[in-house]
Formats: C-alpha cells, structure tokens, sequence
C-alpha cells in the first residue's frame, strides 16, 4: 500500500513523493501500472519520475530485469518509462526499485477561501506567476464544499464559495519566508479567510479536509460522474467558466475540485435519477460536451 511505504520510509528520514488521494487503500503495483500520480506531483513529479528498475514478465513467460539502483541511467530505450503506465499491456510488473528522495526537514500550509471558484482558479494563476512552485496546490468549487460540510463537519471547512490550498516545503527558514509572502499575496487577492499551519499535525488536518472531498460527493446520495481531466495550467480559468456554464444549461450541478497546480481537476456531474432513460442521456450530452471542451482547451479527457 502506497501510503504504508511512505510512513515506513519516513520513519528513516526519506521521502516517496507521489501521493494519489487514495494512498491509504492503493498499491504500489496499481500506482506502477497507472503512472499514478496526486497533489505533490506539481513539484515532484509522477511515479514514473521515481521508479528505478523492475522486474517484469512478459507476455511470452520470460522475466527481464529493466533499469536497477542506479539513479542515472540512459543506456539504450527507456524501457521502465514505457512499461510504467502500460497498465499491463506489456507485461505483469512483480518487483518494483523505488527511488526515495531526503525528507524535506519543513512544510507550511495555507487554507484560504474565495468568493467564486473562478476567483480562486485566478489566484493560481498568480501564485505561479510570482515565481513561487508550492509542493501541492488544490482548489475546490461551492458544492464540493458544501457536501463536505454536510459529511465531514461545518466547523472543518471554510466559508466561502471556493477553496484553495496551498503547502510549501524545504528548509525552515525559506518555508516560514515563503508561506508568508504567500499569504501576503492571497490576501492581496481579496481572499475572504485565510488560515496557516506550521506543524505537521496542522498540516495533516488541512489534508484530511482535501482527501474527504470524494468521499463527501458520494454521501450526497446522487450518482457521481467522476471525470479526470486535465487542461493546460493557463487555461484553468477558461474551464472553470465553462463548468459553470454547463451545469446552468444540464441543469445538474457539477462539482469540480483537485490538482489546480498542474491542471488536473475532478469534474464530477452529480446526478439525481440516472435509472431515468432520459435523465441519463442528458448526463451523456453534458458529458461529450466537457470533453470537446476540455479537447478545444488543448486538454487530455483522462
């Protein structure tokens, strides 16, 4: 289990970084074979950035070793980039070298709340714009929101129509001078609240806001369309006015929350009465249209 082996390593002082939403039910051998990755992924990149060799057997019986422990290796095709994402099409992964990085000795966060989704999706914007490149960078809309506090607790979540979480880690010093420029930035930006954690508990409780997001749109009782798509980063605001507009046409809400960092946003169409023939075409046309729009943006459907 993918979460396991970061506690494991952590204890040690090292640091596996990809990190998918379900990193406490989810292998290592899944994340390998999905090229999996998850909010740390802005800085740190995918699994695919941290797999050092594997043991694979192929189609035909035969077992090959690929890669090894070396951390540089350009020696002939890369042969582990092809395999890790494969999903098995070209053969069963059963060893897995994993690279591990030094712990960062630091992290911050900052949980800030916006008027409106597009207002928060802009703050991305700038915060990129300013130079800095936070370790994760999440954004959620008003009905991920709202499902969040009917399941996990009002007191938990934010006021406010749109969140925006942000964590920088490394050095302390840089940290603590980091998060505050960061936050004198957001404020700037007119954000309506704005809430800082400097210790690893505090962190923890701001993530376990963010992990419960998918969980609370299921407890809403309606059926989850659950899309992962991913735009250019410059085009994050153009896909949050275009949410908007879908769910006002379908007349069904949409609530859209994830990877702001790196584009990559769950839009989930929340549906009430799918067994309906005609409720469930309805959902299918609001699905083709967000994916010729994600396509128009220059995006990818998964």
């Amino acid at each position: 289990i993918t979460g396991e082996l970061q506690d494991a390593v952590r204890k040690l002082g090292w640091f596996y970084p990809p990190d998918p939403a379900s990193l406490k039910e989810c292998s290592l051998g899944g994340n390998v074979a999905t090229n999996a990755g998850g909010p740390h992924c802005l800085k740190y990149g995918v699994t695919r950035h941290y797999i050092l060799g594997l043991e694979v057997v192929l189609a035909d019986g035969n077992v090959a070793r690929l890669g090894g422990r070396c951390h540089k290796d350009k020696t002939g095709f890369d042969l582990i980039g092809m395999f890790v994402g494969s999903e098995g099409m070209l053969g069963i992964v059963t060893e897995i070298t994993c690279r591990l990085i030094p712990h960062p000795p630091a992290r911050a966060m900052l949980s800030a709340s916006f008027a409106s989704f597009a207002e928060a999706a802009a703050a991305v914007q700038e915060i990129l714009g300013a130079g800095f490149l936070p370790a994760a960078l999440e954004i959620a809309d008003k009905f991920t929101l709202g499902a969040a506090r009917d399941h996990v607790g009002s007191g938990l979540i934010p006021d406010g129509e749109s969140h925006l979480l942000v964590e920088i880690d490394g050095q302390a010093g840089s940290v603590s001078s980091e998060i505050s420029a960061v936050g004198e930035l957001l404020n700037d930006l007119g954000c309506l609240s704005l809430a800082s954690a400097g210790d690893e508990a505090g962190c923890q409780a701001i993530w376990e806001i963010r992990r419960a997001f998918s969980y609370s749109l299921r407890a809403t009782g309606l059926t989850k369309l659950n899309e992962d798509i991913v735009v250019p980063r410059g085009k994050l605001v153009e896909l949050v006015a275009f949410c908007e507009r879908l769910q006002e046409e379908c007349g069904t809400p949409i609530a859209c929350f994830g990877h702001a960092g790196d584009g990559n946003i769950h839009v989930n169409i929340m549906v009430e009465g799918i067994e309906d023939p005609a409720v469930r075409a309805r959902s299918d046309e609001a699905l083709d249209a967000l994916f010729k729009a994600v396509l128009d943006l220059g995006g990818r459907i998964s």
